[in-house]
């Protein structure tokens, strides 16, 4: 599976705009939340990124975005029928190819020399197939993530074979429905914040679009159906998702992104110094 194409989706109302947000990166430069995103898209080897926005941002994103501005493309979600239909609008840039799928809300750290994009594309590629970047979640943090229940993939660490995807889940529907062998008690595989999907997620999305003219369209509902009817994988990524929109995410974000890059032992002991008064 070649894939060329990204999709990054901003247009929700509460979160549009944390990409905005100025933060310093791993390298110590100071950047925005959207440029961090964009390198990591960038590093796995996309060469079109499409960013779908609310009416009126696409100025404030290009933006954020400085020099790399010129590698975007814009849409606009007029209308606010969910996070699928958010997907759907960027239906005409992907066409008929496969794409890599960002939330723009989460920001991601690598714990080894590939991105976690990168992860995610080489088994994609490898694998042939849709694959989602999911990692093992504590169950109080269900009502934040889609889950996804399955089981591992023969000969493989961290791959599972699909079988059932919820959004946001109870404790109660994720221990009936989503246990994964393997994983430790009180544990789910929830969503990473970033997907390899095939085309048939896009015409399953419009299908949803035509029966739920109202709205409330979920990429989960769509993953679900795609677990029937497609081969469709997991991958626990070696890293670790920052949801910036839940409270003291931003700050969290930065966290990670400090205590993983070079400036490590001087925020360590600055964080010290602030913890011993």
């Amino acid at each position: 599976m070649k894939v060329r194409k990204a999709v990054i989706t901003a247009a929700g109302r509460q979160q549009r705009t944390l990409p905005l947000q100025t933060l310093v990166d791993r390298n110590g430069e100071s950047k925005s939340a959207l440029c961090i995103m964009l390198q990591e898209t960038l590093s796995a080897g996309v060469e079109e990124i499409c960013i779908v926005v609310m009416p009126g941002d696409q100025e404030a994103y290009s933006a954020a975005a400085g020099e790399l501005a010129g590698r975007l493309r814009f849409v606009e979600q007029r209308q606010p029928l969910g996070y699928g239909h958010a997907v759907l609008c960027a239906r005409p840039f992907t066409q008929d190819e496969p794409f890599l799928h960002l939330v723009s809300d989460h920001l991601f750290v690598s714990r080894e020399d590939k991105t976690c994009a990168q992860q995610l594309m080489e088994v994609a590629s490898v694998e042939d197939c849709a694959v989602s970047a999911v990692q093992p979640t504590r169950e109080s943090m269900l009502p934040y993530f889609g889950a996804v229940g399955g089981r591992l993939v023969n000969g493989r660490q961290c791959l599972y074979q699909v079988q059932e995807v919820l959004e946001k889940p109870t404790p109660t529907e994720a221990e009936q429905r989503l246990i994964v062998p393997g994983l430790r008690a009180g544990h789910y595989l929830c969503f990473f914040g970033m997907h390899v999907l095939t085309p048939g997620v896009m015409a399953i999305l419009d299908d949803l679009a035509r029966r739920q003219p109202a709205g409330n369209i979920q990429l989960s509902d769509a993953l679900n159906h795609l677990a029937a009817t497609e081969r469709y994988l997991a991958l626990n990524i070696n890293g670790q998702r920052y949801d910036m929109g839940i409270q003291y995410g931003l700050l969290m974000a930065q966290l990670g992104l400090a205590l993983s890059g070079r400036d490590r032992a001087e925020v360590l002991a600055q964080i010290v110094e602030l913890l011993s008064r």
